[in-house]
């Protein structure tokens, strides 16, 4: 009985090995797979695999941490590519509020400002507003990445 028992709990203890093995290569296949979208350029299907190996392997811990290091690669991309565009629109904002800003004080030194204009001039500024603090938010998200990527190495 003793002898069945501990052939039994071989059988088992091998089985899970092996099987952990084996979720440890899907994983890195997986990454891999990752990794290639990302070199791409297909940042969510990227990221869309990364998930699957979080969910599907959570014991395929090497394979995690590098998936972990991969997506920040990826948020830092996508947030230098978002901060580039949102900067190049602020700099147009900025230049047209300062065109009507210049138009409306001097209808104003005339006294010829129309409502239309000084409703105009609040919101184009509101504009530029928003768009100066997703300027600072991306900044920082990416000071954060850079961050998290230099304690991880």
């Amino acid at each position: 009985m003793r002898r069945i028992i501990f052939i039994l709990s071989s059988i088992a203890l091998l089985t899970a090995c092996g099987g952990n093995n084996r979720q440890q290569q899907e994983a890195e296949d997986l990454l891999a797979q990752a990794s290639t979208l990302y070199e791409q350029g297909n940042y969510p299907e990227a990221k869309a695999s990364i998930d699957s190996i979080r969910k599907r392997y959570p014991h395929a811990i090497d394979a995690r941490k590098k998936a972990l290091k991969l997506n920040w690669e990826i948020e830092l991309k996508e947030a230098q590519g978002e901060l580039a565009k949102t900067d190049s629109l602020l700099q147009q904002v900025q230049h047209d509020y300062d065109d009507l800003q210049a138009k409306v004080e001097k209808d104003k030194a005339n006294l010829r400002a129309t409502p239309e204009e000084l409703t105009m001039l609040t919101r184009t500024r509101m504009q530029r507003d928003s768009l100066r603090t997703q300027c600072e938010t991306l900044g920082v998200k990416i000071r954060y990445i850079h961050k998290k990527q230099a304690e991880a190495q």
